[in-house]
């Protein structure tokens, strides 16, 4: 079943993004978890994903399949590590760890001022804070099981990258 799945891996990792923004969505729509900046930058990923697996499916039909199943893998073991850093940040600006971006995690009072005023003018709503997990489980944020989920997909993406290379 594995070798399968790598075998066909570009569809596997489109599904795969797919299913990400899916549960996103769904957190977001059915559980009232607003996404924060942050989350937002996390979910381009999977759409940049989802659109590089896609191109592969389509080009390994047209042009040499392995070599290009192999260097689309590749590329997207990189989107994924990528993704997998960039989770890992928004889970640690959540821990504390480190500073987060001032456009959302509420670091200085004249901003968060700002946006109180805003509010009780009717003004815009400000988006939700990155340095604060709205949902956890089993001790880790949506944000740190996304980095978990992102570095399995990265390295699966690797190795099917080297699978399709030594098959040429």
């Amino acid at each position: 079943m594995l070798r399968w799945i790598l075998d066909r891996w570009p569809l596997a990792a489109a599904a795969a993004s797919a299913g990400m923004l899916a549960a996103a969505h769904a957190f977001e729509t059915f559980g009232g978890l607003a996404p924060c900046t942050l989350c937002l930058k996390q979910r381009e990923v999977y759409w940049v994903a989802m659109a590089i697996g896609i191109a592969g499916v389509v080009l390994s039909r047209l042009v040499r399949p392995r070599r290009v199943r192999s260097i689309v893998c590749a590329l997207l073991a990189l989107v994924f590590l990528y993704g997998a850093g960039l989770a890992a940040y928004h889970a640690g600006v959540e821990w504390k760890w480190w500073p987060g971006p001032d456009a959302c995690s509420g670091s200085s009072a004249a901003a968060s001022a700002d946006a109180m005023a805003d509010l009780l003018k009717g003004g815009p709503i400000q988006a939700p804070r990155c340095d604060e997990a709205a949902w956890v489980f089993a001790g880790l944020s949506m944000a740190g099981w996304n980095a978990l989920v992102s570095l399995a997909l990265a390295a699966a993406s690797a190795v099917a990258a080297l699978r399709g290379r030594s098959r040429d």
